[in-house]
């Protein structure tokens, strides 16, 4: 096939289209470990620059945690770099099946299954379980590798508006004909730092004959009294029929993911979940990074409390700054700025002043939705946030945002 300069030029001319609005997506390039501080080269080819990190998931610190990189260097050496194949044909090591188990214990759940990747465990899940005579009941803001697995599914689908349970209570009535019924949700909202009402949820499941679903991807490690995550916060450990997450965020940040949750769900994912089947395992210094992240947060809960007092320390300080935020428990706070140019360029100031944030905007969040989504960790301390505050105010001041409500920001900069 030929790449025509008919092609080329389309191609360009969306990409320039995309420039000349301000919205071009840019990596930043990280010269140092993940960390509440970070070095950054950007825009590339200039001098580094040291900012404070608040857009990462690395939400408990571990992704540098000492004892997790000893933990992946003796694997290294002990078990080898790769496995070079997926997990049925010879895939598997023991530390894979260790893994497995305590993540179950860890979470409470029956047996567990890993991914390359939480992206592959929401692919593979639905086609796995569900089948045209069942139904999947999804809020409407689930993440976008929920979207792509239920559409890799036969089941009938249908949505809810954001956790509204009169609504979703109206679409399980209407579906008693399914065979099965698969509620899914989000434990934490990626872009908005919500909850998903489980205990709520739960009810309406036992009440409806249906299953529960939830992805925990950001709030495994440390939502909940012991971080176990969502369902422990809302009282509903065991009653969650299938659940997804990563151990690519809290849980030490590499990459991996897992369904966990009925034994019965996770053995059909062994046998049909086609990224489990045609993917190759994850690499052994992995394996072993997350099981030495495991043992850490079993043995002491500091780490999640420490993030808990961040979270409040800096939900407060943009209030009262005057900035618009969405309301929520969670270590995600999205400061809510509604136009997507004002997004960049606010998020572009902010590195100038040492804070390194990213603007999001349409297609990974609504039109006029635009935000800054920033990210706590329990790498951080208040010197930190304080020193970060008073970057956001600054910037804050310069555009004459705070102390405006929403439409203040639309009237002043529109959508």
């Amino acid at each position: 096939m030929v790449y025509s300069n008919a092609i080329r030029t389309a191609h360009r001319g969306e990409l320039s289209a995309i420039a000349d609005q301000g919205l071009l997506k840019e990596e930043r390039y990280i010269h140092s470990p993940q960390s509440a501080n970070i070095m950054v080269e950007y825009p590339a080819g200039s001098a580094l620059k040291p900012v404070l990190n608040l857009c990462s998931n690395n939400y408990l610190g571990l992704s540098s945690h000492p004892e997790v990189i000893d933990a992946a260097r003796q694997a290294l050496s002990d078990r080898g770099y790769g496995m070079s194949s997926v997990r049925f044909i010879c895939g598997t090591q023991d530390i894979h099946r260790e893994l497995e188990a305590k993540l179950s214990t860890f979470l409470g759940t029956e047996d567990t299954i890993l991914f390359p990747s939480c992206m592959d465990a929401n692919a593979g899940v639905f086609e796995a379980i569900l089948g045209p005579e069942d139904v999947i009941i999804s809020d409407r803001l689930v993440h976008a590798s929920i979207i792509d697995g239920v559409r890799l599914c036969k089941a009938a689908r249908d949505i809810c508006e954001h956790s509204d349970m009169e609504m979703l209570e109206a679409k399980l009535k209407q579906h008693q004909d399914k065979r099965a019924r698969l509620i899914v949700v989000d434990g934490v909202f990626s872009m908005d730092g919500d909850m998903a009402p489980l205990d709520r949820i739960c009810t309406l499941a036992e009440r409806y004959d249906a299953m529960a679903f939830v992805d925990d991807s950001h709030a495994t490690g440390f939502i909940g009294k012991t971080g176990r995550g969502t369902p422990e916060h809302f009282g509903v450990m065991g009653k969650i029929d299938v659940m997804t997450t990563t151990l690519g965020k809290a849980l030490g940040g590499a990459s991996g993911g897992c369904v966990t949750g009925r034994k019965e769900i996770v053995q059909l994912c062994r046998q049909r979940a086609r990224p489990y089947l045609f993917s190759n395992t994850m690499p052994p210094p992995i394996v072993a990074g997350a099981l030495r992240v495991l043992e850490i947060l079993n043995r002491s809960t500091e780490r999640r409390d420490k993030l808990e007092e961040n979270t409040r320390f800096w939900r407060k300080g943009l209030e009262e700054a005057g900035f618009i935020i969405k309301e929520g428990e969670s270590p995600i706070v999205p400061v809510m700025l509604f136009n997507a140019k004002l997004s960049q360029d606010i998020a572009r100031d902010l590195y100038q002043e040492g804070v390194y944030v990213i603007g999001f905007f349409f297609p990974v969040v609504p039109k006029g939705q635009a935000r800054i989504r920033t990210q706590l960790s329990a790498d951080h301390d208040v010197p930190l946030l304080e020193r970060a505050l008073a970057a956001f105010k600054k910037v804050g001041r310069k555009y004459g945002i705070l102390g405006l409500d929403e439409q203040g920001v639309i009237d002043k900069y529109g959508l």
